[in-house]
């Protein structure tokens, strides 16, 4: 959703003084007696980052599911690693952008193990024939949505036809299920039919008049059941059964997890989709006419609505001052549902939990500002621009306003969370009091060693990380740490084969990248020779270095852990490659190459060493 900054760009000054209680000579060694202390191992954990849609299995569908996940799982088990990272699970939108879901509480069906015994009702025959309609999908190197759904749609709707015939045992979970998760399963179901019913490519404000509230689309549905009753409930059935089979798999999932001692970790989008069963049964919990996103940076972007405005992310605000009225419940019951699956999670862009960027018109009008002044885009909005919601940091009586209502906020997902582990996503122009309030709060912020520098440019020693913090060179919206070597290494190699004006400020950018990595590894640094490119002594002098960390978590994508030069999202767009990526092998393809096994091994070598593995 976002864009970081890039390597090397320091935080706001002040933004982490609390972490630096000290100064650096030139060489950017700490005074070793104010060294804080390192702490005990114990709650010290390794995690890795996969997204569900990424791991490949024997017979899969095209895309990662749950029967993959749990082979991760024992894999994590085997290697020391204590927690598997998840991107959102939550059932995608049209942009199949994980967090721009349609529900805060549906699952993506997308992620079923759909096999014979897996699903009443399926035939090992059935799952072989559709197979067969895959074609080129299953194997790609990338995800192909249309292809994956369609074929899984097909499944699933054979599934339900024959659910009558699965007997006793499972029509009475199946009812179970509908009645324990009502609440939210009737709404949601509902929601899925009018989809279906008026077009999968509009959203709610493009239905018919008719159907634009939850009130009159409850009536236009009793219209249609006088019809034909059975064909309603036959669908509104069809869309809670898939929901039921998603539940019991994650479910299962997690107990498998608990049981070989791997925490899977979640995460918890700042916003939903505008076109979602929440917005549009709830709509008294949002702000309809404004959207959250991000300010312009000042770097160098190539979207020119980026330049000149930022990223609208299209997501509605939420009217906190209504949802705090009413005891959160709204946030109470997501994270509820969400810690039946993790035990950990991750707080998307948690600076908007303190106050957030919005836009007074939704992303499908961006290209009408483009290059506009204040003036002339305020005529288009009735006066209204871009601004901080509710308040900006511009004052300090703004500041302790914003941090209160953080305050207020948190404590209700803290609450909800039951003692689940929570983190925050903490990226970007971080204000002054967010990361102490984090830290009062026992929430874990983020730490980013290249990001991390005192004002002499030198990066904080990893013995120097908060101990509460979450530590990892990338993000899913960002570069794997061999392509960052890799990348600013072949900047600096074609700036010296071909100098040119425009490039100068990108070869310092990555020549700095490179030292603070350097310090930060204890990679020796040659003040006159070229850099060295990548190797597998300076990935292992890396991982080792975060790992070595006080930081309590310490996470690799799975990307830089086999220097796989791919970025999972490129934010700022949609389609393209983004959300697809797959790995290239299997776990027992894994197991089975010398090569990657031997990357494996000195990983798990690593997360021991240096105290990290579960068992220590």
């Amino acid at each position: 959703m976002r864009v970081g900054r890039a390597g090397g760009f320091k935080e706001k000054k002040g933004a982490d003084r609390y972490v630096l209680p000290y100064d650096f000579g030139i060489y950017g060694t700490a005074q070793p007696d104010r060294l804080p202390p390192v702490h005990p191992p114990g709650k010290r954990q390794a995690g890795l980052l996969v997204p569900a849609f990424s791991p490949r299995r024997e017979g899969d569908l095209g895309i990662g599911d749950t029967r993959a996940l749990r082979e991760w799982i024992d894999w994590a088990a085997a290697h020391g690693v204590s927690f598997i990272q998840l991107l959102p699970i939550n059932e995608n939108g049209a942009d199949e952008s994980p967090y721009s879901a349609i529900s805060s509480a549906a699952l993506d069906p997308i992620y079923l193990t759909i096999e014979a015994g897996e699903i009443p009702g399926l035939l090992a025959g059935d799952v072989e024939r559709m197979r067969k309609q895959l074609g080129a999908a299953a194997n790609a190197e990338w995800v192909d949505y249309p292809v994956v759904r369609r074929v899984k749609r097909n499944l699933l709707e054979l599934a339900w036809s024959r659910f009558d015939e699965a007997g006793p045992k499972a029509a009475q979970e199946f009812a179970k299920f509908r009645k324990k998760e009502a609440d939210w399963l009737e709404d949601y179901s509902l929601f899925r039919f009018l989809m279906e019913h008026h077009g999968e490519h509009l959203t709610w404000d493009q239905w018919p008049a008719t159907c634009q509230t939850p009130e009159k689309a409850r009536a236009h549905v009793e219209k249609l059941r006088v019809r034909d009753a059975a064909a309603v409930d036959y669908r509104l059935g069809f869309f809670a059964f898939v929901q039921w089979l998603c539940f019991k798999q994650w479910r299962a999932l997690r107990a498998h997890a608990d049981a070989v001692n791997v925490k899977l970790m979640g995460d918890v989008p700042i916003g939903i989709s505008w076109h979602s069963c929440d917005v549009f049964f709830h709509r008294e919990e949002f702000h309809l006419d404004w959207c959250g996103g991000s300010p312009p940076e000042g770097m160098g972007q190539s979207d020119p609505f980026f330049q000149q405005w930022g990223q609208n992310w299209g997501i509605p605000l939420y009217r906190w001052d209504h949802m705090e009225a009413n005891g959160f419940v709204w946030w109470r019951k997501r994270i509820a549902r969400l810690t039946e699956i993790f035990r950990m999670f991750r707080l998307d862009h948690i600076l908007g939990f303190y106050r957030i960027y919005a836009f007074p018109w939704r992303p499908e009008r961006n290209q009408e500002f483009i290059g506009l002044s204040h003036e002339e885009a305020a005529a288009k909005t009735g006066g209204r621009l871009p601004r901080w919601f509710l308040r900006p940091d511009d004052t300090l009586e703004n500041k302790a306003a914003n941090r209160a209502d953080g305050d207020v906020r948190l404590r209700a997902i803290m609450e909800a969370a039951n003692g689940a582990e929570v983190i925050a996503e903490d990226l970007g122009w971080v204000p002054e009091y967010v990361r102490p309030h984090l830290a009062d709060l026992d929430i874990a912020g983020f730490r980013i060693p290249h990001w991390d520098c005192n004002d002499h440019g030198h990066p904080t020693p990893g013995n120097c990380f908060p101990e509460n913090s979450f530590a990892t060179y990338s993000t899913h919206d960002h570069d794997p740490l061999n392509a960052i070597w890799r990348g600013c290494f072949h900047a600096i190699q074609r700036h010296h084969e071909n100098p040119t004006e425009e490039s100068g400020w990108q070869v310092h950018g990555a020549s700095n990248t490179l030292r603070i990595l350097s310090e930060f590894a204890g990679i020796p640094i040659s003040h006159h020779g070229p850099w060295p490119p990548f190797t597998e002594g300076i990935r292992l002098k890396l991982v080792k270095a975060l790992m070595s960390s006080n930081a309590r978590y310490a996470v690799l994508m799975v990307t830089s852990l086999f220097s796989l030069d791919v970025r999972i999202n490129h934010p700022g767009t949609s389609g393209g490659t983004n959300w697809r990526f797959r790995l290239p092998w299997t776990i027992k393809q894994i197991e089975a190459d010398g090569h990657l096994q031997d990357v494996c091994r000195k990983f798990a070598a690593v997360i021991s060493i240096t105290r990290r593995s579960s068992g220590n």
